[in-house]
């Protein structure tokens, strides 16, 4: 349960790691030379670091359905006003295939990079590692408001 706004501050940061580390992975599996691994792997990740981030910042669809009834509904509004269909919610594969149409013509451009000999390989881990980036920071920033939000009313998660 976050209860201040430096505990919000740090469970961002360690979210922003978690983040590399998992974008480190994506690049990792973007190597190899068989199209479409890399983005069967993508999902994986995504699907499983979207629910880790969810869950740091308390707002799982677990976390939520614990809250006071005005509380979670709340947060699934500002979740919504941002934009964002992930945040309480279970987090699924075909959420997260919407999600990565988001960040598609990376993920399309560096399995096609991998028929490139030597440079391709590099080109497509470079993409994959910056669409999982993108992907996972944009979500921890929606997580962080949402939870900042929450708190700036004096709710709490």
């Amino acid at each position: 349960m976050i209860r201040d706004f430096a505990e919000l501050d740090r469970v961002r940061g360690e979210c922003r790691k978690l983040v590399t580390t998992r974008a480190l992975a994506a690049a990792a599996t973007s190597v190899i030379p068989i199209p479409g691994i890399d983005i069967a792997a993508d999902v994986g990740l995504l699907t499983s670091l979207l629910g880790q981030i969810n869950e740091r910042f308390g707002l799982s669809e677990r976390q939520i359905e614990r809250l006071d009834p005005h509380t979670g509904q709340k947060a699934l509004l500002i979740a919504a006003g941002l934009g964002n269909g992930v945040i309480g919610r279970a987090v699924s594969k075909r959420i997260v295939s919407v999600l990565l149409r988001r960040v598609a013509k990376r993920l399309v451009v560096g399995s096609a990079a991998k028929f490139v000999p030597f440079a391709g390989s590099a080109l497509a881990a470079a993409l994959g590692f910056s669409a999982m980036k993108l992907a996972g920071n944009a979500h921890v920033e929606d997580c962080y408001r949402t939870a900042r939000a929450l708190l700036d009313e004096g709710r709490g998660l």
